[in-house]
C-alpha cells in the first residue's frame, strides 16, 4: 500500500540537527484516528519524553473529530508511544547527554496503521540556521544557472 503523511513538523528540521530517526506506534482513541485521517494534527511544539521506561508524546494537538460529539478526545492529551525496550533504553541514554532531545517529525499511515517518526536531534544555534539558509540559496542560484545553460 505505501505511506500517506497525515501531519508533519516542518519546523523540526529547521530548529534541530536530526541525527537518527525512529518509527514508533502511537496509542490513539477512535476519534483521534478519524481526526488524523482528516489531516487535523499539529506537531509544531511537540516533544517526546521518556518516563519509567515508556515513551510519551507531549504538547501535540489533534483537533476533536467534528462528528464525535460526546465520544471526542482531549486534543492536548499525552499519548503513549510504542517502542521496543532496547530502543527506549538507547534513547534514554542519548537524551541524558547534553543538548539532545526527541522531536516528532511526522505522523503517517503505513499499511493502514498510524505510525509516528521521531528524531533524535541536537538544537541548532542561530549561526547554524544562517549557514543552512546561505547553502540553500547558493544551491538555488546554481540550479537557476544550470537551467539557463540547458535552455
Amino acid at each position: 500500500m505505501g505511506e500517506k503523511v497525515l501531519c508533519q513538523n516542518k519546523k523540526a528540521r529547521h530548529d534541530f540537527l536530526i541525527q537518527e530517526t525512529y518509527e514508533a506506534g502511537i496509542v490513539l482513541q477512535g476519534t483521534e484516528v478519524k481526526s488524523l485521517r482528516l489531516g487535523k494534527g499539529n506537531l509544531k511544539d511537540g516533544y517526546v519524553r521518556i518516563e519509567d521506561e515508556e515513551a510519551f508524546l507531549h504538547n501535540t494537538h489533534i483537533s476533536p473529530y467534528p462528528y464525535g460529539h460526546q465520544f471526542n478526545h482531549d486534543p492536548e492529551r499525552v499519548r503513549k508511544l510504542l517502542l521496543h525496550k532496547r530502543e527506549i533504553r538507547r534513547l534514554l541514554g542519548k537524551t541524558q547527554q547534553r543538548g539532545y532531545t526527541l522531536v516528532p517529525l511526522k505522523i503517517y499511515l503505513k499499511n493502514g496503521i498510524i505510525k509516528i517518526e521521531i528524531g533524535l536531534g541536537k538544537g541548532k544555534t542561530l549561526y547554524d540556521k544562517r549557514e543552512d539558509l546561505k547553502k540553500r540559496s547558493a544551491d538555488r542560484e546554481i540550479e537557476k544557472v544550470m537551467k539557463g545553460v540547458k535552455g
